[in-house]
């Protein structure tokens, strides 16, 4: 019986949600979630990458099976009201050339008050990051070989921020990425860089045969 839970488990990661599918799949869990995703999913910027070609849309996290979600640092632990309030909107350029996720940074995530934790935003780069260029390698996995991270202006807390990533190299088995953190821009107003980096993945050898967590199609 101890077992049991793992089934599901496996099955979702033998037979994972299309990322198409992954968009019908998370339920808000009040009131401010279901406003916060409704924004997000009709902003301008949703809406014009929605209707590039090059770009296909979908929410990572919910390919992650529910029974890891909840030991998933970035779609579990840190994922619900007051943190990363609704699973992030992501999408990714065709080939892994370049990927734009969309999130929303609750107040319940801050280093210095009303600031969003600088770790944070770096888990934030190095999983975007790494997700942006994993289409682009051999078995479409890799792990994180450095991250250089450089904070330029404090991230407000209870906001709406961009991750914006291209891959900049391919070698083989190798990866290097680019991209940074912005704040969202209404109409008229210039987005603000709070944080950029730059990034080595690495595709290990026996990544033929590792589970994947999240997907890549």
């Amino acid at each position: 019986m101890a077992t049991a839970p793992a089934i599901p488990a496996m099955n979702g990661l033998i037979t994972p949600p299309s990322d198409e599918e992954t968009l019908t799949m998370y339920d808000p869990q009040d009131g401010e979630c279901a406003e916060v995703d409704n924004f997000i999913r009709n902003h301008p910027l949703s809406r014009s990458l929605r209707e590039n070609a090059d770009f296909t849309e979908s929410r990572p996290h919910m390919k992650i099976p529910a029974a890891l979600r909840t030991h998933n640092f970035t779609g579990g632990t840190l994922n619900g009201p007051g943190r990363i309030v609704v699973p992030p909107f992501t999408f990714s350029e065709k080939g892994g050339k370049s990927m734009v996720a969309l999130y929303y940074l609750g107040t319940d995530m801050c280093g210095h008050a009303g600031i969003i934790h600088g770790g944070l935003l770096a888990t934030l780069l190095d999983e975007g990051l790494a997700r942006c260029c994993f289409p682009a390698l051999p078995n479409k996995i890799g792990m994180t070989a450095s991250l250089t991270v450089n904070y330029r202006k404090p991230a407000p807390a209870g906001a709406f921020v961009v991750l914006r990533a291209k891959t900049t190299k391919v070698e083989g088995r190798k990866a290097w990425v680019e991209g940074h953190i912005e704040t969202l821009a209404e109409d008229g107003e210039e987005a603000v860089v709070l944080v950029d980096a730059s990034a080595l993945f690495i595709e290990p050898k026996q990544a033929a045969t590792m589970a994947r967590i999240y997907p890549v199609t």
